[in-house]
């Protein structure tokens, strides 16, 4: 299940990239479900574990992907820490739902992404509320972002 805190956390991880630089492994990236977030997200196709290759830069380390891809990948892999999403833009609001799926994942939100139109199941750590789509998530979510 997703669980999103809103506003300042103090315990969330806020600098996602230089985390990420940091910490991730290469068998991280050459993950079948990194591979399709980062060839979604960034437009890219992963050579090899230290290897991408973007349209716009060529061939480019890890750590040089967006940061969102960045923060999916921490997402997916170190799931008991919580990391600043709004480094992510809307387009990975369905890989935030999708890693959900297979793992519980908190996530700090300082913005009101945009989980579309379907139905879907999000606890808001704030208020412990359940919601299942927009309708009923950005009036909550708005009292504090």
């Amino acid at each position: 299940m997703l669980s999103v805190f809103y506003g300042d956390m103090s315990q969330a991880i806020f600098n996602t990239s230089v985390y990420f630089k940091n910490v991730y492994e290469e068998s991280w990236i050459t993950d079948p479900i990194a591979g399709e977030m980062i060839r979604d997200i960034d437009d890219s196709i992963v050579l090899a574990g230290g290897v991408v290759d973007s349209p716009v830069l060529g061939l480019i380390p890890p750590d040089s992907l967006s940061g969102g891809v960045k923060t999916l990948i921490l997402i997916k892999n170190e799931p008991d820490k919580i990391f600043n999403a709004s480094t992510c833009g809307n387009n990975c609001a369905k890989w935030i739902l999708k890693l959900a799926e297979d793992q519980d994942i908190t996530i700090n939100l300082r913005h009101l992404m945009d989980f579309g139109d379907g139905e879907f199941t999000i606890c808001i750590k704030n208020t412990g509320q359940i919601v299942h789509n927009m309708k009923e998530l950005v009036p909550i979510a708005g009292l504090y972002v």
